[in-house]
């Protein structure tokens, strides 16, 4: 469903604090800001800190003072999703209780071994458009005394997207209106593309998917802009938005940052941080124009 065309233009800049920003983040946070000011708009500042185990206090300081010295401001207080978890474990039950999702026991392990096995058949097996392979539909299609039986027992297990049942619950077209640096106009979401996603780990009370979607409807987010990195996994969000309800914003995919082998450029592959080029010397000015603003 469309956002109202009354409310106030509101943007969000939304890293994670596992690792320094570096200057595909600062792109993303420049032109939410701006985009947010050109519309006498909101930018708010969300600090998605999921993940526990990765996520620490001090890569969270790191992302003030990197968006301070880029010279941006944001709403206080900001949005942290470790203060959260319960409003993501509700809409996730909501879910269960609609037999949308389904316990997901395999291993990592156990799916490598089930892909390799129907390879080595001669089959080719489906994957996402990330590359990575579906999920087996062995728990999917467990009868629901074994599923009970298995989580008496406690094993570990994460939560899944039906997408087959959840696309039969879909009665209009799924679609979001683009404005970014690729397509434009409205996208046709093809969220069977993904396979069964994951909605929530053992480890974790929910996933980016979920989480992401639930926050743009909580925090009035009408304008997301985000790396066209994340352009595919727009189908996943719709149909979420679809399934709870929730508002759907204009969404803008901006063009990424990349090195000079043209790829993208990532906190997993140690570039150079924000903090890192401020220390050498760096200015706005000439971190503005590396990345072609």
């Amino acid at each position: 469903m469309a956002a109202s065309p009354r409310q106030r233009s509101t943007f969000r800049f939304a890293p994670s604090p596992n690792g320094p920003l570096h200057l595909g983040h600062a792109l993303s946070a420049l032109l939410n800001h701006e985009m947010a000011r050109a519309a006498d708009g909101r930018f708010l500042l969300r600090i998605e800190d999921i993940d526990q185990a990765r996520c620490t206090p001090e890569f969270e300081e790191g992302i003030y003072a990197d968006l301070a010295w880029l010279g941006l401001d944001w709403e206080e207080p900001v949005r942290r999703q470790s203060e959260h978890f319960v409003e993501y474990e509700g809409a996730l039950q909501s879910l269960v209780d609609r037999g949308l999702v389904y316990p997901a026991f395999l291993t990592r392990g156990e799916v490598r071994s089930h892909v390799a096995a129907f390879k080595a058949g001669g089959a080719a097996w489906p994957c996402d458009p990330d590359g990575m392979p579906f999920y087996p539909p062995d728990d999917r299609d467990r009868s629901s005394a074994d599923r009970q039986e298995l989580l008496d027992s406690g094993i570990k297990h994460a939560w899944r997207l039906d997408m087959r049942r959840a696309l039969e619950t879909i009665s209009g077209r799924l679609e979001w209106t683009e404005t970014g640096d690729g397509l434009r106009g409205q996208i046709a979401a093809d969220p069977a593309a993904w396979g069964d996603v994951v909605l929530s780990r053992s480890d974790a009370p929910s996933s980016y998917h979920l989480s992401v979607v639930i926050d743009d409807a909580l925090q009035g987010i009408t304008d997301v802009v985000r790396g066209l990195d994340l352009f595919h996994a727009t189908s996943i969000h719709v149909l979420l938005q679809d399934l709870l309800g929730l508002t759907r914003p204009v969404y803008h995919h901006h063009r990424l940052v990349t090195d000079g082998t043209g790829r993208k450029l990532a906190k997993s592959e140690g570039d150079a941080g924000i903090a890192e080029l401020r220390a050498r010397g760096i200015s706005v000015a000439d971190l503005r124009r590396r990345i072609g603003l």
